[in-house]
């Protein structure tokens, strides 16, 4: 007998996590994940930021295509000139500053950690690295050594040394950046810490420290960037400009693609003395590429960042008054929505998912669960979405009080 889709993903995929319940899916449109079922779900996750310009944007499906029919793999990245890697690096450049005018590409968020703290290390010639209590930066060795929370890190040690770990948003714990200090790797807004936005000039007191040391500043913006927090890129809302700049999720248009970004004079540091100081097969993918070139197109032409905040904040007036809700954390279209304590964000998560709503806890803060559609969300689906969560939040309180 042919196994199902449901009972091979039980027997023979190997899971980060259990989910008995997953549901399948057999197609995606813009805001949209439709089952085997014939079920219709509103996705506000979009793939944890990756789909910020929709399922299925024709934009870029017809880049893929395209692309499809010219060259798939043809070498390692940086041997051959490829047209989508060449223009999407150039339209990057274009729409920031020049000190992150040179564009290393990779295949995944972990991956362009890795390399911004390799290159931080060759920039400075120093060991010791700063990251923040409760942040996320992905569960490659590298990337899970800077990651703030020992629960997800004490099956794996040993890992990386020299690794020290401060508040985000305090100010006095800024003094532990020093002149051994290579670099202070941060989320500007962290994310899943629960949408934890910086206070004040928090940022760039942290980005003086920096300066003051010589310590290499790496913004980690791979579930921030391109347009999500009503910047196409989060840093440009705090006024400053990071060192070295890592992104992945929405860059890619739903194909797998990431960066880590830095000034041509920092990068050439993995050129030479040693050459090859980081390489990879398939970053860059001409495929991906193009993907991320034409969705990059979209973002900008669109004005989905613009249009970002104003959906955000449109989404956050209409449901911060509701007697489940303690606080939402809002920038952009990303929106850590906080339950008082009478609720459970997990049963809140349940009940959504049966309205046909798609939305997600954050893995440091249980109280609190995401709200993050495609940036592409119109304005009646925002309405039907504002109506449904309104809904849900009521039959939560019904279930809390019987």
């Amino acid at each position: 007998m042919q196994l199902t889709n449901r009972q091979l993903f039980l027997q023979h995929m190997a899971l980060p996590s259990v989910e008995p319940e997953a549901l399948e899916i057999v197609k995606a449109k813009g805001i949209y994940l439709f089952t085997d079922k014939g079920e219709k779900y509103i996705d506000l996750v979009s793939g944890v930021s990756v789909s910020n310009v929709g399922h299925l944007h024709p934009e870029v499906v017809k880049a893929v295509k395209a692309q499809l029919d010219d060259y798939m793999h043809l070498m390692v990245y940086g041997k051959y000139i490829q047209s989508p890697q060449v223009k999407m690096a150039g339209l990057m450049a274009k729409h920031l500053p020049k000190t992150l005018d040179s564009v290393f590409f990779v295949n995944s968020g972990s991956e362009a950690i890795e390399g911004a703290l390799k290159l931080a290390k060759r920039i400075t010639n120093r060991t010791e690295i700063i990251s923040f209590k409760n942040a996320y930066h992905g569960s490659t060795h590298g990337a899970l050594s800077v990651l703030g929370n020992e629960e997800m890190k004490y099956g794996f040690r040993p890992l990386l040394p020299d690794i020290r770990f401060i508040k985000f948003n305090n100010e006095a714990d800024l003094s532990q950046i020093t002149e051994k200090t290579a670099c202070v790797i941060v989320e500007p807004v962290q994310a899943e810490a629960g949408i934890i936005l910086p206070k004040d000039d928090y940022l760039k007191t942290l980005r003086m420290r920096c300066d003051e040391t010589g310590t290499s500043l790496i913004f980690d913006e791979v579930q921030m960037g391109f347009g999500r927090t009503g910047k196409l890129f989060a840093f440009e809302n705090y006024g400053i400009v990071p060192d070295i700049l890592c992104l992945a999720k929405g860059m890619g248009g739903g194909m797998p693609i990431g960066a880590f970004v830095s000034s041509k004079e920092n990068m050439n540091k993995l050129t030479f003395n040693p050459a090859l100081g980081h390489i990879t097969t398939f970053g860059g993918h001409p495929v991906s590429a193009a993907a991320a070139l034409a969705s990059l197109k979209v973002i900008i032409n669109e004005k989905l960042p613009e249009e970002a905040e104003r959906k955000g904040r449109w989404l956050k007036d209409a449901l911060k008054s509701h007697p489940a809700i303690n606080e939402i954390r809002q920038i952009g279209l990303m929106l850590g929505v906080e339950l008082k304590k009478d609720y459970a964000a997990s049963d809140m998560v349940a009940i959504l998912k049966k309205n046909k709503l798609i939305v997600d806890q954050f893995l440091f803060n249980a109280q609190s669960f995401r709200i993050a559609p495609p940036l592409t969300i119109t304005n009646e689906e925002i309405e039907i979405v504002i109506r449904d969560v309104v809904k849900s939040l009521n039959e939560l309180v019904g279930l809390s009080q019987t």
